[in-house]
């Protein structure tokens, strides 16, 4: 029986994301849902209907000077907002969680992390799709030295992102708020291309806005190349241009004992695997069972992310994704985007 009282969460940020952080907290035994804050007031009926009992704000000001208390705050709302409200979480002295990307600027991303080390907080970087099953198999094969030395490694993200994404007079595809489609959509695989293989150098990149134009202040396709500082080479090609419908995202992976290749729409699925001595093992299911409610995909693995931010409160594990890792996805960004 838990004697501890359960961790509770404020949640900054109120639309799909952070409504999918509000279910997952409130359906977790040992989590308590403290609050609800956006700035749009209009969602306060259907959040009192969701979330029964739990009070509402329209401002972080406002909750961290009248709000009920609070043990984490989850930072949830538009890019470019991510660092400033993760400071001031820290400052009023909450644990924080914070949506990808951690900040927009490498400069901001240090800010979170120094503040932390003043306060002695904890920060967590929002990196759910390291829970994926192919992904944390890519990981142990790499660490296991199953690969050797690595030749190449291919990264493709083909989504569509079009006017049913970007509404006018919203925050997405803004310069200051979204940052461009490599923080917003694409830095997931950023974040996993570091953590499997380690930083990258040498970059050269080509940007394109093939149909985006009007829609974004920024471009919607890129193809960057880039050699792994650990030795070998490898690609990255984006778009958001894709018509309709999302296409991939996959890593190819071409090494001293053999290839592999993960992909499908969110990298979840082991496509080809041939390794010199090596049985491809079955991995867990993508979406695994749990008893938090019917999240597919992705989102299922925001289930493990709850999970760590609460057993690392409570003293049972450690952060298993930092504020010192969100700010490295970030700086690899920012090197990126320099080059444009």
């Amino acid at each position: 029986m838990n004697t501890q009282a359960p961790v509770r969460f404020a949640i900054c940020g109120v639309g799909h994301i952070g409504r999918r952080h509000a279910a997952l907290v409130a359906r977790h035994p040992e989590a308590q849902l403290a609050a609800l804050i956006d700035v749009r007031d209009d969602l306060r009926p259907t959040l009192a209907a969701e979330f029964p009992g739990v009070p509402f704000f329209l401002s972080l000001e406002e909750y961290l000077r009248t709000g009920p208390p609070a043990d984490v705050l989850t930072v949830a709302t538009p890019n470019g907002l991510h660092a400033p409200q993760a400071v001031a979480g820290l400052r009023s002295g909450l644990h924080v969680v914070v949506e990808k990307p951690i900040a927009l600027h490498k400069a901001e991303a240090e800010t979170i992390v120094h503040t932390a080390l003043q306060t002695g907080r904890l920060v967590f970087g929002v990196m759910q799709n390291r829970y994926s099953p192919p992904a944390a198999w890519l990981k142990q094969v790499y660490d296991e030295g199953r690969l050797g030395e690595i030749y190449l490694v291919q990264l493709n993200c083909f989504w569509n992102r079009d006017a049913r994404y970007y509404r006018p007079g919203g925050w997405k595809g803004t310069a200051d708020l979204d940052g461009g489609t490599l923080f917003t959509q694409f830095s997931h695989f950023v974040d996993l291309l570091y953590w499997v293989f380690g930083d990258v150098a040498n970059l050269t990149a080509r940007f394109r806005n093939f149909n985006h134009a009007g829609l974004t202040a920024f471009e919607d396709s890129g193809l960057v190349a880039f050699d792994l500082v650990r030795g070998g080479s490898g690609t990255l090609s984006y778009s958001t241009a894709v018509w309709d419908r999302n296409l991939e995202s996959s890593l190819t992976v071409v090494a001293e004992r053999g290839s592999l290749r993960i992909a499908g729409q969110y990298m979840d699925k082991v496509e080809y695997c041939h390794l010199q001595d090596y049985q491809m093992p079955t991995l867990p299911a993508t979406s695994p069972a749990n008893d938090y409610g019917p999240f597919q995909g992705s989102a299922a693995n925001h289930v493990q992310v709850i999970e760590n931010v609460v057993d690392t409160v409570l003293r049972r594990s450690t952060a298993a994704t930092n504020a010192l890792e969100g700010l490295k996805v970030v700086e690899m960004i920012e090197r990126i985007y320099a080059l444009r």
